[in-house]
């Protein structure tokens, strides 16, 4: 059975959050915490579950196609509600592809591209303007169809954090999908308790205005979720 401890916000009674941290290819690794959130649901059932995605499905590993096939399919349990929300590397993919620019193009490309490419089986040498006859319409379409920020409680679930100086509602795209400093280091009130990705660390960082999720789950670490209802939490790995 999960552990649980004190979190640093609370849910409504009744709901329970699964967070799961930067995927970046690794498919096995999501399907093993996929079935993991399963069992958990079948022992210990909830009146709302919500299964969050918190961005990073592609670039690094070798199955980013696969991911996304896996983010499309039914979520892993009956009646769990499923948000899949955009990450940086997502919009790094849509800005190369939308715009051929040369610079967008190598941007992504040198930040795991290439091997996203390689899973849907594009010949190393293809012209950018010719990857999407690759590529699933329906992968395109969910990756247009990423949200920004999802919340819940008195948790806001985002990609990378938020810029601690501004407003929630003058965040910027950047600010939610790239920040690290200075939200990292931190330690004064948000707008609500952020559970973020974006920022690799061996384990899960809890603290009192945040929750960090990415294990490094591509570069040989565990992939993570956060188990967050009530004024609990607890952690699943993979």
């Amino acid at each position: 059975m999960i552990s649980l401890s004190a979190a640093p916000a609370t849910l409504p009674e009744g709901q329970r959050v699964y967070a799961i941290g930067d995927i970046h290819g690794c498919d096995g690794k999501l399907a093993a915490l996929h079935a993991l959130i399963a069992a958990d649901l079948a022992e210990r059932p909830i009146a709302e579950a919500t299964l969050i995605h918190l961005g990073d499905y592609i670039d690094r590993g070798d199955a980013s196609a696969a991911v996304l096939d896996r983010l499309l399919a039914a979520p892993p349990a009956p009646g769990l509600a499923a948000v899949h929300l955009m990450g940086n590397h997502e919009e790094m993919m849509l800005s190369a592809l939308d715009s051929g620019d040369r610079d967008a193009v190598l941007h992504w490309l040198s930040n795991g591209g290439s091997d996203t490419l390689a899973s849907w089986g594009v010949p190393r040498r293809t012209e950018p303007q010719n990857w999407p006859s690759y590529i699933p319409a329906a992968h395109i379409a969910l990756l247009r169809g990423l949200t920004l920020t999802h919340r819940l409680g008195g948790y806001l679930f985002v990609h990378a954090g938020l810029h601690p100086a501004k407003a929630l509602d003058a965040q910027t795209r950047a600010d939610l999908l790239w920040i690290r400093e200075p939200f990292l280091s931190f330690k004064g009130e948000l707008p609500a308790v952020v559970v973020h990705g974006h920022t690799p660390g061996r384990d899960v960082v809890r603290r009192v205005n945040r929750i960090g999720v990415d294990t490094g789950a591509v570069m040989g670490g565990m992939l993570s979720c956060v188990v967050l209802e009530e004024d609990r939490i607890g952690v699943l790995r993979a």
